[in-house]
């Protein structure tokens, strides 16, 4: 049976445009947000906990990099990284406009191990101090097709992100953060092949939510906490055909331990 590696913040957005590094920028104190400190030097530790592994990740602001004529700050982990959060931004270049944080380069995902896909993201909204309950920052759709056990699969995508909601408070353990903004982000999957004997084409996934991860912003601290759930059901005769499970879910928790910011 297949081995299924269902990873989307799990895995690192990867820098593909056309990029200069500059480790000795200092940077532009316009990059500052106060719900993501984008100073070179700041870190972050994590704890991450799941159904199957707990680690501890690290994650730091290494310079500036330069993307299509754009100046980004550039993150890197010590370490492969366990959870969402660091291996989101990890190598990843984010930079804020007009209190919005924003991403470009391509957001790496693998539904089953052996059909790895790619979205390009380009300032792909991740969050938006302004944004009101509920108010969608960013989407992108797309279609791709992979060869898979001799079988052509149609993959129709959307990512997004959506702002949730403003807490006055928000505690995660024995630690209580004010001011804390969260943000959903959603990938919806729907699969589909065609068989010779039948006209029309067949559904072997639903259109269906296969990720949803929920980041917590604390003001002055960045990203405090983090849930996300991975999973997803199959056509159960196409599942068995592919030899992959029809079900799949799994959780992962991850909340901020220590930081620290360059003064």
């Amino acid at each position: 049976m297949k081995r299924i590696a269902l990873l989307f913040f799990a895995s690192t957005f990867l820098i593909t445009s056309c990029s200069s590094d500059n480790d000795s920028a200092s940077g532009n104190s316009n990059d500052k947000t106060d719900y993501f400190p984008l100073e070179i030097g700041n870190y972050w530790t994590y704890n991450v906990t799941d159904s199957s592994v707990m680690g501890r990740d690290s994650l730091y602001v290494a310079n500036d990099t330069v993307i299509n004529s754009k100046t980004y700050k550039k993150f890197k982990t010590k370490g492969i990284p366990f959870g969402s959060i660091s291996g989101s931004v990890a190598s990843n270049g984010m930079r804020k406009e007009n209190g919005k944080l924003l991403v470009s380069g391509s957001a790496g995902f693998s539904l089953i191990e052996d059909i790895p896909f790619i979205i390009n993201l380009n300032d792909f909204v991740i969050f938006k101090e302004s944004a009101a309950d509920n108010e969608q920052l960013s989407s992108i759709s797309g279609t791709f097709e992979r060869q898979y056990e001799g079988i052509t699969l149609l993959f129709t995508y959307t990512l997004k992100t959506v702002a949730v909601t403003t807490l006055p408070t928000y505690s995660v353990g024995e630690k209580v953060y004010p001011n804390v903004k969260s943000v959903k982000t959603i990938l919806n999957l729907q699969i589909s092949t065609n068989v010779p004997q039948i006209p029309l084409p067949v559904v072997v996934m639903e259109s269906q939510d296969v990720l949803t991860s929920t980041q917590y912003y604390a003001k002055d601290k960045g990203i405090v906490y983090a849930t996300t759930a991975i999973g997803y059901e199959l056509n159960s005769s196409i599942a068995l055909l592919l030899g992959i499970p029809a079900t799949f879910s799994q959780g992962q928790q991850e909340s901020l331990d220590t930081y620290h910011f360059a003064e």
